[in-house]
């Protein structure tokens, strides 16, 4: 089947034995795929070069910035934004294509659900927790909002979003421990971005972030469905969450005053 007129774009570091998969499932979607790699060890760059993606480095700048700068090397105003652990399964490619059949699209952003599949699972369980956030739009109306730790598309004035038929599988979780390295890391960079925009929590949030984010996840998000593993995943969430707290908190407390 010929491409569509979009490009695809993927922010990756260390996403060798993932980030193939990805690439396979879209690479017939499209004539210009994109990976922007921020410094991988693992042979990333080689696996997406050889899978036909051009691949461009940039240090880490956070994760909107990084996505912008992501969207600026595509060649086609339509772009598709994936993770290196997401997958397009055939039903979803075949809902991007049909969006595309009559020419422009009656949108110009669409959402996309999106699924976990946690190790030992081959698809989303049936009642499985989705996002559903855009990621096919058009970059002229529409961008990637510049927070270093909020991943979102900023809708353009005028822009409505329709919503694609199909899910994502996003496989997420290489294992409890990876997990935990990964939210552990990003807590640090959400606590840099509370100081940076001046925010302030209130010290008893360490006392309920961590049993309060739990039963979001665990029941919010339906992590139960999931028996055991649901338990363990939904503990690491709550975990980041209150990581976070935390270590917001210890900077204020061990932060110099400026003096008046």
């Amino acid at each position: 089947m010929s491409p569509l007129p979009i490009s695809v774009f993927i922010i990756a570091r260390n996403e060798a034995d993932r980030i193939g998969a990805t690439i396979r499932a879209v690479r017939d979607l499209t004539d210009d795929l994109v990976v922007v790699d921020s410094g991988s060890t693992d042979g990333t760059q080689d696996v997406a070069e050889a899978l036909g993606a051009r691949v461009i480095h940039n240090d880490w700048p956070g994760y909107g910035p990084q996505k912008r700068f992501a969207e600026e090397q595509c060649r086609h105003a339509w772009v598709l934004n994936l993770d290196a652990d997401e997958v397009v399964p055939p039903d979803l490619a075949g809902a991007i294509r049909a969006v595309f059949a009559a020419g422009e699209p009656a949108h110009a952003a669409w959402r996309i659900d999106i699924a976990e599949i946690f190790p030992g699972e081959t698809r989303p369980h049936p009642w499985a927790y989705v996002l559903s956030p855009v990621r096919l739009y058009r970059r002229d109306r529409s961008r990637y909002s510049p927070s270093p730790v909020h991943d979102r598309v900023d809708l353009g004035p005028g822009v409505t979003a329709g919503r694609l038929r199909g899910r994502v599988h996003h496989f997420s979780v290489r294992s409890l421990g990876d997990q935990l390295d990964k939210l552990n890391r990003y807590s640090d960079q959400q606590a840099d971005d509370l100081e940076a925009r001046g925010v302030t929590i209130p010290a008893w949030r360490v006392f309920v972030e961590l049993p309060g984010n739990f039963l979001k996840a665990y029941v919010g998000r339906r992590h139960f469905v999931r028996g055991v593993y649901g338990f363990l995943t939904a503990m690491n969430y709550a975990i980041s969450r209150h990581l976070r707290v935390a270590k917001h908190y210890e900077r204020r407390i061990t932060t110099p005053r400026r003096p008046g």
